[in-house]
């Protein structure tokens, strides 16, 4: 259930939430209680598995009679489900509210900590520094919340550095899972203003792709599910949007890159220049690559390839075998 811009004390350089989510209707109770029927419906007995979402804009800032009437509404379906995952801010997250929210049976948090480097928060005027990230977080843990974090690559006064050293602090805080998002430029926004005077640069499409698919590399060797990588396509959005690093499947573009250093590596260490490459049913497309983008790359380093399924094989495993 998103619930947009509502809550949060700041605007932030590069937010214009209603082009970004598509929405702008505040729901109400009546909503909450609708949209989980229609959920159960939907899942029958796999609810269990799925959780009921408050999303878009920063729940605990809300208002305080409006955030519990859409928990009470919530919280009698929450036996049906695993619980109750919201979204909010790092600076409003206390022992308080949290307390609060255990007694709603809500089971997971994520912060929009968006970058660890206090200049970047500053510049982008997000209205929290990185230390609150931290105590936010210590204290999600401390309270037996899943934590997730989301993290926001290319932003004003960032670079691949300090969105690595944004993630090598994320692997410290110990999150169950991460979302992230390319920063792309929105009309109505401080950002666009600067990309029109020349102080803002966007990351290329490939740029970003590179950078987050050593980002998702990263969190996965240590443990932590990536559950979203890139902006949800919609309508708004594309209207919206001047420029930056979207495409509708930039998460498969980036396991696609991911794939490919792989399979050449493989490649390499086998000596063979013609050979099958074996890999998971699921990840076929994903090692061929975007417009077989990834077979051509390997041609041209005069290596002749054909990807064959393995349903042995788990994600991004590759085995490299012999023609016929």
């Amino acid at each position: 259930m998103f619930i947009p811009h509502n809550g949060c004390p700041q605007r932030c350089s590069y937010c214009n939430q209603k082009s970004i989510s598509g929405a702008s209707y505040q729901p109400t109770p009546d909503d909450v209680r609708s949209a989980i029927k229609i959920a159960v419906d939907s899942l029958k007995e796999n609810t269990a598995n799925a959780e009921i979402a408050f999303f878009g804009g920063s729940f605990t800032a809300i208002d305080r009679e409006y955030m519990i009437a859409l928990l009470d509404a919530a919280y009698p379906y929450t036996d049906r489900f695993k619980g109750i995952r919201i979204s909010t801010r790092p600076d409003c997250i206390d022992e308080e509210v949290l307390s609060l929210l255990k007694n709603y049976r809500v089971t997971s948090i994520e912060l929009g900590a968006q970058s660890m480097s206090d200049e970047v928060l500053l510049s982008n005027e997000r209205g929290h520094t990185a230390d609150d990230v931290r105590i936010a977080s210590r204290l999600i843990r401390d309270y037996s919340f899943e934590l997730g974090l989301q993290m926001m690559t290319g932003l004003y006064r960032s670079d691949d550095m300090l969105d690595m050293m944004t993630a090598e602090e994320f692997i410290q805080l110990d999150p169950s899972t991460v979302r992230i998002y390319p920063t792309v430029v929105m009309k109505n926004t401080r950002l666009a203003l600067l990309y029109e005077r020349g102080a803002y640069a966007p990351q290329t499409l490939d740029q970003a792709i590179d950078l987050c698919a050593s980002l998702i590399e990263r969190f996965t060797d240590c443990g932590i599910r990536v559950i979203r990588v890139g902006l949800h396509d919609s309508e708004t959005l594309r209207r919206d949007m001047i420029t930056g690093p979207f495409h509708p499947a930039f998460r498969e573009l980036c396991e696609s890159r991911m794939m490919y250093k792989i399979l050449l590596e493989k490649l390499q260490q086998s000596g063979k220049h013609r050979a099958f490459v074996a890999v998971s049913p699921r990840f076929v497309s994903k090692a061929i690559g975007h417009k077989q983008e990834n077979l051509r790359k390997l041609r041209s380093l005069s290596y002749d390839i054909t990807i064959v399924p393995d349903p042995s094989l788990d994600d991004f495993q590759v085995t490299v075998k012999d023609e016929g």
